[in-house]
């Protein structure tokens, strides 16, 4: 399913991601997924949240670089191969990831991944058209 996910900019410095996390908690705003990625200059905080738009009103409000991306949500059954077979589906459609990453737990043998793509509508079609979701 397409959702949208809060992507953050990061000084690289001490406490900055837990200065993110205390005005989420301050706004009772609950995290579903935080992803980090870094280089030498900055990092991103990639974080699926239960209300994304008031989460990077808030963000931005405080002063921090943040915006709404589209992503897609895709349970992938949590076995050998589960997640084979959908970048398999994935790659036959043509769609290249630009990245992805994994949502906390699994549910009735249901692990979740994160995918971010140019087109995420594209990508949630095709999926539909072979039966996940």
């Amino acid at each position: 399913m397409k959702i949208s996910q809060i992507t953050v900019f990061l000084e690289n410095r001490a406490g900055q991601l837990a200065e993110i996390t205390a005005e989420l908690d301050a706004n009772n705003i609950n995290m579903r997924a935080i992803n980090i990625a870094e280089t030498a200059e900055y990092g991103l905080a990639r974080i699926i949240a239960e209300d994304s738009e008031k989460a990077v009103q808030i963000l931005k409000d405080k002063g921090f670089a943040a915006m709404l991306t589209d992503v897609v949500a895709i349970g992938v059954p949590h076995r050998a191969g589960g997640l084979n077979d959908i970048l398999q589906i994935i790659a036959a459609a043509g769609i290249d990831i630009e990245y992805m990453y994994s949502l906390i737990g699994e549910q009735d043998g249901i692990a979740y991944m994160v995918f971010r793509t140019k087109d995420a509508d594209a990508l949630q079609k095709e999926l539909a058209d072979k039966g996940i979701f």
